[in-house]
């Protein structure tokens, strides 16, 4: 009988704790690591590594997968990128608890924070839940990669409150009482944490506010307070300190907001969102001098933060383009794509659409916020950061590649090259605006954010606004484009960037079984050739229940990649194995080690 299951010979071993890579081998046994070093015995699978990292599977703590999970086994698109464990929830958007009438209710809402098709949601998820811990044994069935579950406030305040649950109506006592109550029997089951958003871009797919974006910092605190004599659990939150609305008072208010829920907590580490916007681009430096202020006095407060502009993907197939409002295109939205481009290559049609203006797209029964109005309005200020992808996609790119160069050098306007561009290839041509990160048009602000001693990455949305971005090829874009050599100095050295996708997100997460390649570890393992890693251009698939679409982004160089010891994706291509199942923190669960 083989000594071992499997052993990763001859790979370098970056082990996620953020020290030096060093040489050696990987023998797994039931699914954990038996042994790091030189390894002699036989084994059932010997995996060449040789010239390859061998890495913890990577962990990825901000994802929307909370619909996509109960149908698909899968979980692209982090499983094209050495994701083996997501966390779900994020945002305050989710799917339980749930009683049925309420079942569109939260669909509409999760198709319009999340842009994921309201048609693929309602076809796809099965409900065979209410409560969240009916939710967490629904779907715990075999998947290819783990999955975590948080208590999301959107669900839970319209489970308690009904009707009342609209943004801006108060909570009583009573119901707070009631959530915290939800919220503590969730954890106790083995939830990993509680979410909820605050952002003026969240909006229903019928315009409406979330109904917790507006909920009372004593709202937030009651519910917080469920975490007290727990040693398992986060926090997190989105906030944009109302940027849409003109009041110079936001930001504090938030601010005092956020630091009361965070300081009910328990204890428990805290997690907010963290970028530049273009329309507060100092912003992103108060909430860093705010989160060391409270880390100081004792709140272990963390930084979700991103390793690129956080940008949208814009195209004839996407959710959005610059078109979208114009009354010419109106006429022709609801036509096949292979139509819309036969009308738009018409100079006719061309000339009287470049010389309408676009419609309001903003308001009441639209969940378009309003900031794609103030974008359109100013096009061709935009323009200067709207970017051909090219292949391998890049998106670090000066002003000199933007659209508005590219229109000045042709002799046309930013509008008719847009145009041009997105006509090109049949219509399925793309263009990328970084929408945040990239105020700057370099990226010393993503450095510096993503570096600093309170960050942690997140901010992927795996799962989420499917028609518009594919962030989930962040932990491959880190790899790949980080650790190389740059002409301003700013790299990030391989071990650091692997601790920060693997052992960081573990110790945030309270999961001490995994995200390190030790003895007596989970055997979710990277096998990476460093070389050969990049990036494929973002494709718009139809593959969503009801023939919905979304943007899938490939990558190239992952030798294998292994979940409990399973090879679930080898040579780059995901294969049969369905080890993956959920993560249940606390006590009770398979996310800690036994002998704790």
């Amino acid at each position: 009988m083989p000594d071992f299951d499997m052993i990763i010979r001859g790979g370098r071993v970056v082990d996620g704790s953020g020290a030096e890579p060093f040489a050696a081998d990987v023998a797994i046994r039931g699914g954990r690591i038996a042994s790091v070093g030189r390894v002699d015995g036989t084994a059932s699978e010997m995996l060449d590594a040789d010239g390859a990292l061998v890495t913890p599977g990577f962990i990825d703590i901000h994802t929307h997968y909370d619909g996509q999970v109960s149908w698909d086994p899968v979980l692209a698109p982090s499983v094209q990128h050495g994701v083996t464990t997501v966390v779900m929830g994020s945002c305050g958007v989710g799917f339980a608890p749930c009683r049925a009438t309420d079942r569109d209710r939260l669909i509409r809402l999760m198709e319009g924070v999340e842009d994921i098709p309201g048609v693929a949601l309602s076809e796809g998820i099965t409900w065979d839940w209410e409560s969240l811990e009916d939710y967490m044994d629904a779907i715990d069935v075999p998947h290819a990669i783990d999955f975590a579950v948080q208590v999301t406030h959107d669900p839970l305040r319209v489970y308690v409150m009904g009707d009342r649950a609209e943004a801006g109506e108060p909570a009583r006592d009573d119901d707070i009482a009631a959530m915290r109550d939800l919220t503590r029997r969730a954890l106790e089951a083995g939830a990993i944490g509680f979410t909820t958003g605050r952002t003026d871009l969240h909006r229903t797919a019928d315009g409406e506010w979330t109904p917790a974006s507006e909920a009372t910092g004593a709202e937030l605190a009651g519910i917080a307070r469920a975490f007290e004599g727990l040693d398992h659990g986060v926090l997190q939150a989105v906030n944009d300190f109302d940027l849409e609305r003109d009041d110079p008072d936001a930001f504090a208010r938030e601010f005092a907001i956020l630091e009361s829920f965070a300081r009910a907590g328990g204890g428990r580490p805290f997690s907010l969102s963290l970028m530049q916007r273009d329309f507060a681009p100092g912003q992103w430096r108060r909430i860093i001098e705010e989160a060391e202020r409270l880390k100081a006095d004792g709140v272990d407060m963390h930084l979700q933060t991103a390793p690129r502009g956080i940008g949208v993907i814009l195209g004839l197939q996407c959710t959005f383009h610059p078109f979208i409002g114009f009354p010419s295109y109106k006429a022709i939205a609801h036509l096949p794509l292979a139509e819309r481009v036969a009308a738009m290559k018409d100079p006719a049609f061309k000339k009287r659409l470049l010389l309408e203006t676009s419609e309001k797209m903003a308001g009441d029964g639209s969940a378009i916020p309003p900031l794609a109005d103030k974008l359109l309005a100013t096009i061709d200020f935009v323009s200067c950061k709207l970017f051909k992808l090219g292949d391998p996609p890049d998106y670090e790119q000066s002003v000199d590649n933007s659209v508005y160069k590219m229109a000045e050098r042709a002799g046309v306007s930013p509008l008719e090259m847009i145009y041009d561009i997105l006509l090109e290839d049949e219509g399925r041509a793309f263009l990328y605006f970084p929408i945040y990160n990239y105020t700057d048009l370099n990226y010393q602000a993503v450095h510096e954010m993503m570096t600093h001693p309170q960050a942690i990455m997140g901010l992927s949305d795996g799962g989420a606004h499917v028609g518009t971005i594919c962030d989930a090829s962040f932990p491959t874009y880190l790899l790949a484009h980080w650790t190389k050599p740059r002409s301003d100095g700013r790299t990030i050295a391989v071990e650091q960037a692997v601790h920060m996708l693997t052992g960081k997100q573990a110790a945030y997460l309270g999961l001490t079984d995994r995200g390190l390649i030790r003895e007596g570890m989970k055997a979710d393992i990277n096998v990476i050739a460093p070389q050969a890693l990049r990036l494929h251009p973002p494709r718009m698939v139809q593959d969503l229940p009801a023939g919905g679409q979304r943007l899938l982004q490939a990558a190239t160089g992952y030798r294998a990649m292994l979940v409990s010891g399973k090879v679930v994706v080898r040579d780059d291509r995901v294969t049969d194995a369905r080890p993956g199942r959920l993560v249940r923190a606390g006590p009770r669960g398979a996310g800690r080690m036994a002998a704790e």
